[in-house]
């Protein structure tokens, strides 16, 4: 006699279900190698400027330097701290650093809370002056002309007061306060008789903690690894940062590259190259260091604020 209806049904349903698990088997096969990819090509690179800033010259010069250092020496590295004054500018620029982040994300706050809230009269036109920063410059003539008017040149103010507020940093906080504090939860604490400072003091920014984390780790690393401004507004040795300071390492070493040993006391020099790929790990470092601990909230923070506007 033949199958039953049901036991055909059966047979038919076991066979989807394998193929169904051997579809998700092929993709999942093809996501992880694509994002085995995708990490290759941040984390390789890393690791062949970390080779070569500890190869020897002739090993770099030859191009066959790849994922693994040859020659080993660190030569590169040695000269990077040879200089007494690099140590001042690595606190310097720390110090730099953290009150620059300090201000960004207050002004940050200070600007999306209100902006986030429907009740604030003229929002729209309030939206659209904060944000046209994000998208027109005047240029470096009329920044150097303003700052040399507002007397901040040559000073440390020049390197903070000019980028702390950021209107992509400011979009993302504003549309995290939107899509993520309830609006409930605010007229609550207003029947109780809280004002708005006491709102965002006490209940928005606890809430907030991953979008803080993760802008503070934006501004952070925007100041870390910018130099231009430095170059450009400030000519006192004392307001050197750590970035502008091994760039002129770089660019001093660049231009003494075809110096003898003779005329260098017998000092063997590094090549550019050499000493480029150890000033990239000297500054990179300390933010390598700060990251693992902001990243449970990087991803959550970056994700819930871009997603509504």
């Amino acid at each position: 006699m033949g199958k039953s209806k049901t036991a055909v049904g059966e047979e038919n349903f076991s066979a989807g279900g394998a193929h169904a698990v051997i579809g998700f088997k092929i993709s999942d096969a093809i996501m992880m190698l694509i994002i085995i990819l995708l990490c290759a090509t941040c984390v390789l690179p890393f690791v062949h400027v970390a080779a070569k800033s500890i190869s020897g010259n002739t090993a770099v010069m030859s191009q066959s330097v790849y994922f693994w250092p040859k020659d080993i020496t660190f030569d590169a590295f040695t000269r990077v701290f040879k200089d007494d004054s690099m140590t001042k500018s690595m606190i310097f620029s720390v110090w730099i650093t953290l009150l620059f982040t300090l201000l960004g994300m207050i002004v940050c706050t200070c600007a999306a809370y209100p902006l986030s809230k429907k009740r604030l009269k003229g929002r729209p036109v309030l939206t659209f002056l904060l944000m046209v920063p994000m998208y027109f410059s005047a240029g470096i003539i009329p920044q150097y002309i303003l700052y040399y008017q507002l007397h901040i040149l040559d000073t440390f103010w020049v390197l903070i007061l000019p980028l702390i507020y950021s209107p992509y940093n400011m979009l993302i906080m504003k549309n995290f306060f939107t899509s993520t504090i309830p609006d409930s939860l605010e007229e609550s604490a207003f029947l109780d008789g809280a004002t708005n400072f006491q709102i965002l003091w006490k209940i928005v920014l606890p809430l907030s903690k991953p979008i803080l984390a993760t802008l503070s780790l934006f501004y952070a690393v925007g100041r870390w690894n910018s130099y231009a401004d430095n170059m450009y507004y400030t000519r006192s040795a004392d307001l050197k940062m750590i970035q502008y300071k091994l760039y002129q390492l770089v660019a001093s070493a660049t231009e003494a590259q075809n110096a003898s040993l003779a005329d260098t006391g017998g000092v063997s020099q590094s090549t550019p190259e050499v000493l480029q790929a150890a000033c990239i790990m000297f500054v990179t470092i300390p933010i390598i260091i700060i990251y693992p601990f902001l990243q449970k909230y990087f991803v959550q923070g970056t994700m819930i604020g871009a997603v509504k506007g």
